[in-house]
């Protein structure tokens, strides 16, 4: 004898938005500090004038600043765009990593277009690489946290 089952419906996960866009400030927090360190590990250890003329020290100038603020702006938008994928799309996560993948690569090739020394345009590639990888990362996994599956009833 067959039971009548109800049809079941197929409940969304919601997310938590409070979670991802602490964790994405976060993010940007870390991306801005990246930015900050990297140019003072070129300019002070490696001797590496990136952003500034070699004269201007360890700190460089404004564009010290300009860079970080743009790298966490960076983690900002990273967040947006986790969100509005986990709202809408299917498999938001691995549009998240082709997202944020591309960008890191156009961000660290980037430097190639400037007429910037060898030295300048490598260390900044690499700088840019750690940002995306760092922001990659880490706003993908708060995403995953941020993601409150429904209770089955």
């Amino acid at each position: 004898m067959a039971m009548n089952q109800p049809p079941t419906r197929r409940l969304q996960p919601t997310v938590n938005a409070g979670r991802l866009w602490a964790g994405g400030a976060a993010a940007a927090v870390v991306a801005a500090l990246l930015a900050v360190a990297g140019i003072v590990i070129a300019r002070g250890i490696f001797d590496v004038p990136i952003l500034a003329p070699e004269g201007d020290g360890v700190w460089g100038d404004a564009s010290t600043w300009w860079y970080a603020v743009w790298a966490a702006i960076a983690g900002v938008l990273a967040t947006a765009v986790a969100h509005i994928l986990l709202l809408t799309t299917p498999q938001p996560r691995t549009f998240f990593g082709w997202i944020v993948g591309l960008a890191t690569v156009i961000a660290a090739l980037w430097p190639f277009t400037s007429d910037a020394g060898l030295d300048t345009k490598l260390v900044t590639m690499l700088i840019n690489l750690v940002i995306g990888i760092a922001i990659g990362s880490l706003v993908s996994s708060v995403s995953r946290s941020a993601v409150l599956l429904p209770e089955v009833r």
